[in-house]
């Protein structure tokens, strides 16, 4: 058996490197609302840690109801249930120590958390840096994309006044939470606090050009911890500035033909190979898990035609893309979205194009 846990708050935890972390008020209640969805994946017999047994029942039924699929056979266990229980492994939606913390404050056993030396790994190839090291990798003809890492605002304001306006984006951060705009000459007020605040808690900001984007899109693959990276699918999702929103829920062709129809054909197929081969060492060897990479079409300059942002980010967790593949129609050629209704209850609502 498997115990599965949704932890949004993930990579606020990881930038806080805290076992005593407490998550703000909008990650609890999209980990009350959204607790349930690990029974999209799990196996049957498997337990699934939630905050509201009947709450979770309720959300789950939901969905399965819009997608015309039966129940799962799982079981919604809380914090009290934990104690006693012998999962044979442990799956979150990320690793970090205060996901490993709170299930070991209620009694999972330490064999079933992964050591420090492993979170501290998987930490440190969260941070962005990860990102802008694999870009150089992965350009070709008909893409574009960089960033910097920069440690001082002085270094900052230099990149803004050298490329008009970047985009600032702290090494650790969630849903838009740590990522800014920032123009040439703004030199102070409420965002320079920002900047030296973060500078000051995580040590660097990751600095990059601002691009005109068209499409948001990602790549999901699984890691074996061996050096084996596979490929899942492709994720089609919206955001609100860096604020995620919702998924497209359709078929591999379906989704492919959405994206290639901007870009140059072969070219996501030449860029997931070159993904493949350039983390089967790093991440490949020190990470098992799931994991994304987002990336976006932007305009080329000039407005000349597009071109691919093969990684904006590296998400070393499961994603809202993973959630959405496990949802995919069972009919090719339907095409669905899935959404997150934020507020004070959070549910993901499954709607037909």
């Amino acid at each position: 058996m498997t115990l599965h846990v949704f932890n949004p708050e993930h990579d606020l935890a990881m930038g806080a490197n805290l076992a005593n972390f407490t998550p703000p008020l909008a990650a609890r209640r999209l980990r009350m609302g959204l607790g349930f969805i690990p029974a999209l994946w799990a196996a049957d017999g498997d337990a699934v840690l939630v905050d509201d047994v009947e709450l979770a029942r309720s959300n789950l039924n939901e969905v399965l109801t819009a997608l015309s699929r039966p129940a799962q056979r799982v079981h919604f266990v809380t914090t009290a249930d934990l104690c006693g229980m012998s999962p044979q492994s442990v799956s979150p939606w990320g690793w970090d120590r205060a996901v490993c913390h709170r299930l070991l404050r209620h009694g999972v056993r330490p064999s079933s958390c992964p050591t420090e030396d492993y979170i501290d790994a998987v930490r440190s190839l969260s941070h962005r840096r990860t990102a802008a090291m694999l870009l150089p990798a992965l350009q070709q003809e008909g893409t574009v994309g960089m960033a910097r890492e920069c440690t001082s605002a002085a270094q900052i304001s230099a990149m803004a006044e050298a490329l008009g306006h970047v985009v600032v984006k702290a090494p650790w951060s969630s849903s838009g939470r740590g990522v800014r705009i920032m123009h040439a000459g703004e030199e102070g007020g409420s965002l320079m606090g920002w900047i030296k605040n973060m500078l000051n808690q995580q040590g660097c900001l990751m600095v990059e050009p601002y691009y005109k984007k068209v499409k948001d899109f990602g790549m999901e693959f699984f890691s074996d911890g061996r050096g084996g990276i596979t490929y899942l699918g492709l994720s089609l999702f919206e955001a609100e500035g860096s604020a995620y929103t919702g998924n497209m829920l359709a078929s591999e062709s379906v989704k492919s033909a959405a994206i290639t129809a901007c870009l140059p054909g072969g070219l996501l197929d030449s860029v997931r190979a070159r993904i493949q081969q350039s983390l089967a060492v790093g991440i490949g060897e020190a990470y098992t898990g799931p994991f994304g990479i987002d990336m976006m079409v932007v305009e080329g300059n000039a407005g000349t035609g597009f071109l691919l942002h093969p990684c904006v980010e590296i998400n070393l967790r499961r994603t809202m893309g993973h959630v959405a593949l496990s949802l995919t129609p069972a009919d090719e050629n339907a095409v669905m979205t899935m959404r997150i209704a934020a507020g004070n209850n959070c549910k993901l609502k499954i709607q037909a194009l």
